[in-house]
């Protein structure tokens, strides 16, 4: 006979010690000290999976050269809305951490975040002419008037030499915004992990949870396997639920049985890329260069050739080159795509499936590259880069949401979605990119969604943790120009 499992009680119990879970975990420690929290994760550090320096781009999502954050209409106008909106959200991420370094919580900022220039260089005619088009379109705004273009091969070469050696005849055009960054999330996730358990939460590794079920009073029982020893499994009692696991946040959200997740599915997409640590490589580069998606390839596959600082040390990346794996976390399991299925999102995944059969088909003739093909994409960026020099290494798992839609019964959607139920008990976060460069004003949604009686208590509090708190920067010239100079100055960004 088995002996029952120990119940242990929390208030805030975080699934996953990723970027998402670290950011949420130290704002409610901030706002309040008094509640009990409890942070599981299933590796045995944290940062591991898509927070991983290596797992994913660094680029600081600030829509300073992502293409896709502002596709050319059909009329060949070019909108910044989307693209500013995000800008607007790092901006908020930039002054809590800016904030954080002040009050000592974030060490030297350079051990997570490093000024690199973003670059977006096109090649032909009709992509020099949207590239123009978005410039046109973005600099009209205060949070991209930096933003430089060009089609002077020379002025390219200052801002990005390798793309230029060796580079043969055709139109090439490019924008510089010298205010980029590169982002170690793996880093930043250890330093707030570090700091919120300093203050009392009880962070657990080698924890994975097995089943979530609501209460009469809309607390939640969450019975926990230990994966290194059976005899810890336990059941913890929690007043409030975070599902912050990247992609093993949608089984989880399942398992919840909430309405709200009903319809909800996911479509893995795992990535490889080239790796240069050289240093008579990366002493010329140092930028991030984005490109144009090819046809049928998902946003976060557009190509880039990246300046990367983790540990301190500098590399160059390039790809990423598409790949499919059903699971759903780098260390995962391949039937998580399969278990995921359910009566309810079914035919959404469906319908979303067949609308983009044109991602399938890139995702197949990704899988089937060879060495020398991976080679001539690079080339495209950097013409004389020398094949011995690259390691090819394999990037994190990103799960991208499938969900129900009135028009088309189902739509894959690249971004992330919150969710959350309506007594706001327990909230998930699901998708990718931008992801962790917003990673703040989507805790702050989720506060807003999950705890609306704290909120004007809350808010002064928030005020000082983030100066600009509530503020659209680009709205108001000169706060803009006070908030970015402060979080440029302590952060170290040019």
């Amino acid at each position: 006979m088995t002996s029952p499992q120990p119940t242990e009680s929390t208030d805030v119990l975080l699934v996953g010690a990723g970027i998402m879970s670290a950011t949420l975990a130290t704002i409610l420690k901030d706002l309040q000290p008094d509640w009990d929290m409890t942070i599981l994760e299933r590796l045995d550090r944290a940062g591991l999976e898509s927070s991983n320096a290596w797992n994913n781009a660094g680029t600081g999502h600030a829509a300073l050269c992502e293409l896709n954050y502002a596709p050319q209409a059909a009329d060949g106008s070019v909108s910044a809305q989307k693209a500013l909106n995000i800008n607007e959200q790092y901006h908020v991420t930039r002054q809590l951490w800016t904030t954080l370094v002040e009050s000592g919580v974030l060490k030297d900022p350079s051990t997570f975040i490093n000024p690199v220039p973003h670059i977006s260089m096109v090649f032909g005619e009709d992509h020099a002419n949207y590239l123009r088009a978005r410039y046109d379109s973005f600099t009209h705004n205060k949070l991209f008037e930096r933003m430089e273009f060009s089609e002077d091969r020379d002025k390219i070469a200052d801002w990005a030499p390798l793309t230029m050696h060796g580079r043969g005849a055709g139109r090439v055009a490019a924008t510089f915004a010298p205010e980029g960054t590169d982002v170690d999330f793996g880093a930043l996730t250890n330093q707030l992990i570090d700091h919120v358990a300093s203050k009392g939460a009880n962070v657990r590794y080698g924890q994975e949870v097995t089943t979530l079920n609501r209460q009469s009073d809309g607390s939640w029982m969450v019975k926990v396997e230990d994966r290194l020893n059976s005899d810890n499994n336990r059941t913890i009692h929690a007043k409030f639920v975070f599902l912050g696991a990247g992609g093993g946040a949608l089984h989880l959200l399942q398992w919840s049985g909430i309405k709200e997740a009903k319809g909800f599915g996911g479509f893995p997409v795992s990535g490889l890329f080239l790796r240069n640590t050289d240093p008579a490589v990366t002493s010329q580069h140092n930028a991030k260069v984005y490109g144009q998606a090819s046809v049928g390839a998902p946003p976060m596959s557009v190509p880039h050739l990246d300046t990367r600082y983790v540990n301190g040390q500098k590399a160059v990346m390039f790809g990423p080159y598409g790949g499919f794996k059903p699971n759903f976390l780098k260390h995962g399991s391949f039937l998580d795509l399969p278990k995921s299925v359910r009566a309810h999102n079914l035919y959404p995944m469906t319908r979303a499936g067949l609308a983009n059969l044109d991602l399938v088909k890139y995702l197949v003739s990704e899988l089937t590259k060879t060495r020398a093909q991976r080679m001539d994409a690079l080339h495209e960026y950097y013409p004389t880069a020398e094949s011995d020099e690259w390691d090819l290494i394999e990037a994190g798992q990103r799960v991208q949401v499938m969900k129900k839609d009135p028009q088309k019964g189902g739509v894959l959607q690249f971004g992330t979605e919150l969710v959350t139920s309506a007594d706001g008990s327990i909230g998930a976060l699901l998708g990718a990119s931008p992801g962790a460069s917003t990673a703040v004003p989507i805790m702050l949604n989720l506060l807003s969604r999950c705890f609306p009686s704290k909120i004007s208590d809350w808010e002064p509090r928030l005020k000082e943790l983030i100066p600009a708190y509530g503020v659209k920067l680009n709205d108001n010239p000169q706060l803009a120009d006070e908030v970015i100079g402060h979080t440029s100055r302590v952060l170290g960004i040019r």
